[in-house]
C-alpha cells in the first residue's frame, strides 16, 4: 500500500518523502487507516516494522486542525534513548507542518524542557518519571490531551513504571484516543489496557518469534575464553556495525575497553553513563564514528538503527523475550543480519525455550583455528576463605580511564555510503 492511498493530509507527504517511506509496511497498513478513524489501538509488532510511524502520522494528520500552542498529544515511552528516537521521527515527519514537539525525560536539567513547554509545543515525548514531576510543579498541563500512546508498555511494567503510568492515564481527559503498544502481554499490562482503551482494534503482527532475516549461531565456549573467542569474531567477520550484549554494566565497561585495546572503534551504552555520554554513544555509533557498541538490555528495546549488521550475545539474556529483542535490533527494514551468542553450560535452558519457540534447532559453531583449550586461571584468594563461592555482586574496582586514541580499526573496510 502506497502512502498516498491513506489520505494523509497533503502537508505531511513532505516528511514522509524526507523519511525515504514509499510502500507501508503491515503494522502501518494496519494501523494507519484505523489510528485515522480515532479508533484506540493496541498493537503488537516485532521490531523494526515501522510502528512509531504507524502513530506519528495519525497524529501528526489529527493535530494539523483544531487549537495550537497547547500539548494536545502525549506519548509515553520508558527510556529516554527511545524518547529521543521516537522524537527524531516526529521531526522528520513534521517537516512540512509548523507542528511543534519536544522530549521530557530525566539526567538532564528540566529547564529548557519547561521552556519548550511554556513555547507551546503540542506533541510531548516523556518518560513517566521527568513528566509527573513537571505535571506536578504546574509546568506541564494535559486538559487538552487528545491523543495518548503508551508505548513499550511491558517495559515500562518491567521497570516499576506501571504506578506512574497510571497517574499520568488519569491526569490526561477520559475522551481521548489512546494507542497501547506492548512485545508481551503480562496480566497487569492487560489490565491497563482494559481500563484505559475502549473498544480498542487490536493489531498482531507476530512478535513471538525472532523477524526471519536474522541468521542466528551459538557459539559454545568456557566462560573465561568468551572475551578471547569474542576479539576473534570481531577480527574475521566482516561487518559494518556491531552490537555486543552484555548482562551487566560493569562488564559492558570491561568488555568496552578490551575491545578497545584490541584496537577497534568501539563506545558503549549502560546506566553509569551520563545522559550527555549515552546520547555521544548512540551519535557515534549511527554515524559510523564507532563500528562497535557495547549494550546492556537499556539498548534492547527500541534502538532503531537499520545499519546494524551483526549483534552479539556476549552474555545470553535471561529470558526468550529479551533475547529477541536484542537480535530485533538486526535484519531490520527487510535487510539481512547475523546474530551471535556466546553460549555456556548454564545457558542450556534458555536454549531449549528458544529452540522450541523458533521450531527448530539453533546452530552450533566452532571457529576454526581458535585454542579452546587453555584451562581457567587460578581463582585469587581474597579472604573469603577456602572454598568460598565467588561474589560477582560485589562491586568491582574503578574501571581505568578510556585513552584517548581509538587505535586502528581492524574490521573489513566500510563500505562507502
Amino acid at each position: 500500500m502506497n502512502f498516498t492511498q491513506f489520505n494523509l493530509d497533503p502537508r505531511l507527504m513532505v516528511g514522509i518523502k524526507k523519511s525515504g517511506y514509499d510502500t507501508a509496511t503491515p503494522i502501518q497498513e494496519a494501523a494507519i487507516p484505523a489510528a485515522l478513524r480515532g479508533r484506540d489501538i493496541i498493537g503488537t509488532a516485532q521490531t523494526g516494522t515501522g510502528k512509531t510511524a504507524a502513530f506519528v502520522l495519525p497524529i501528526l494528520n489529527k493535530l494539523l486542525d483544531g487549537q495550537h500552542n497547547v500539548a494536545r498529544a502525549l506519548i509515553v515511552t520508558p527510556t529516554r534513548e527511545l524518547a529521543e528516537q521516537i522524537h527524531d521521527v516526529v521531526k522528520i515527519l513534521s517537516a512540512g507542518t509548523k507542528l511543534k514537539s519536544a522530549t521530557i525525560y530525566g539526567g538532564v536539567g528540566a529547564g529548557s524542557q519547561i521552556q519548550a513547554l511554556r513555547n507551546g509545543a503540542e506533541i510531548l515525548v516523556a518518560c513517566p518519571g521527568r513528566l509527573l514531576d513537571l505535571i506536578n510543579q504546574g509546568h506541564a498541563k494535559m486538559g487538552n490531551i487528545e491523543v495518548l500512546v503508551l508505548d513499550e508498555a511491558d517495559r515500562m511494567f518491567d521497570m516499576g513504571f506501571l504506578p506512574d503510568v497510571k497517574r499520568i492515564v488519569k491526569a490526561v481527559p477520559e475522551k481521548r484516543q489512546t494507542m497501547l503498544f506492548s512485545a508481551t502481554f503480562p496480566s497487569e499490562v492487560e489490565l491497563l489496557a482494559s481500563t484505559t482503551l475502549k473498544q480498542p482494534q487490536k493489531i498482531a503482527m507476530g512478535i513471538s518469534r525472532p523477524a526471519y532475516t536474522v541468521t542466528h549461531a551459538l557459539y559454545p565456549v568456557p566462560p573465561h575464553l568468551k572475551t578471547p573467542l569474542l576479539l576473534e569474531l570481531l577480527k574475521r567477520t566482516d561487518t559494518n556495525s556491531v552490537l555486543v550484549f552484555t548482562r551487566t554494566k560493569y562488564r559492558a565497561q570491561k568488555v568496552s575497553q578490551q575491545i578497545l585495546r584490541a584496537g577497534f572503534k568501539v563506545t558503549s551504552l549502560h546506566g553509569d553513563r551520563s545522559q550527555g555520554q549515552r546520547q555521544a554513544a548512540l551519535k557515534g555509533f549511527k554515524s559510523g564514528h564507532h563500528d562497535i557498541m557495547v549494550a546492556t538490555d537499556i539498548a534492547a528495546r527500541g534502538l532503531d538503527i537499520e545499519t546494524i549488521s551483526h549483534v552479539i550475545n556476549y552474555d545470553m539474556p535471561d529470558t526468550a523475550d529479551a533475547y529477541i529483542h536484542r537480535i530485533g535490533r538486526t535484519g531490520r527494514a527487510q535487510r539481512t543480519g547475523d546474530a551471535f551468542t556466546l553460549v555456556t553450560e548454564e545457558d542450556k535452558d534458555i536454549i531449549r525455550i528458544l529452540e522450541r519457540i523458533m521450531g527448530q534447532a539453533l546452530k552450533r559453531e566452532t571457529l576454526e583455528g581458535f585454542d579452546y583449550t587453555p584451562p581457567a586461571p587460578p581463582r585469587t584468594d581474597t579472604g573469603r576463605g577456602r572454598g568460598a563461592p565467588r561474589n560477582d555482586s560485589r562491586r568491582p574496582p574503578k574501571p581505568a580511564p578510556t585513552p584517548k586514541s581509538y587505535g586502528r580499526n581492524r574490521l573489513a573496510p566500510r563500505k562507502s555510503k
